[in-house]
């Protein structure tokens, strides 16, 4: 007879939960994080929450601390860096390909996603316009018809959300984000792979030099 292994779906959760509130900023960089602890809180055994934690450890969201366990992982500014370098290599090959193989059905998502961008600039809450932003890129991943982009991309975001949410304190920034979307929206629907290209690098830059400046070093 097989031993009954844990539900896989208890461990996603907690994972997820888990995850959320390391990039929600709920769990500050440094806070200690312990199996009977966090089940505690998630009411839940320390099974999947430790398996959870494994997985978070790997992703680098949480590390050692010491004899004391594992804590939340400091914002680390060279690996966000790393990220947007990938980006920059890979992002704008995408937008050309999503202006090249985009629908009108997909226009149409692009263009709810820019307006529920445009209600969460005018909310003024941060996480829904982190979920926003998120949301756009990776409609743009998905619209390339590369899986490889999509898979590429969904793990690093969370590492993103982080740096973001230092970032979209500057409300001037906020705006910009949506407009410079607004175009790259725009290049796509009418199949303009360059124009959709030169203004993903161009928006990327301009990210990258705000986590910059944001982002506080390890």
């Amino acid at each position: 007879m097989d031993t009954i292994t844990v539900n896989p779906t208890m461990v996603e959760q907690a994972y997820r939960t888990i995850l959320d509130a390391i990039c929600d900023g709920v769990l500050a960089p440094g806070e200690r994080l312990t199996q009977e602890g966090v089940a505690r809180k998630l009411d839940v055994s320390r099974q999947p929450v430790n398996q959870a934690l494994m997985l978070l450890k790997q992703q680098k969201f949480v590390c050692d601390a010491g004899r004391r366990g594992l804590m939340v992982a400091p914002l680390d500014r060279e690996f966000v860096r790393w990220i947007y370098e990938l980006r920059l290599g890979i992002e704008p090959m995408a937008a050309a390909l999503a202006a090249r193989h985009a629908t009108d059905a997909d226009a149409e998502q692009g263009r709810a996603l820019l307006a529920g961008g445009r209600e969460a600039l005018r909310d003024g809450a941060i996480g829904p316009l982190i979920g926003a932003d998120m949301a756009f890129h990776m409609w743009v991943y998905a619209a390339s018809r590369n899986r490889l982009f999509v898979d590429t991309m969904e793990g690093l975001w969370h590492h993103l959300r982080r740096a973001m949410r230092e970032v979209l304190q500057a409300r001037d920034y906020r705006k910009a984000v949506w407009t410079e979307h607004e175009q790259i929206l725009r290049a796509i629907s009418t199949r303009d792979e360059s124009a959709a290209a030169l203004l993903v690098r161009a928006h990327l830059r301009n990210a990258a030099i705000s986590v910059e400046v944001s982002v506080p070093a390890a």
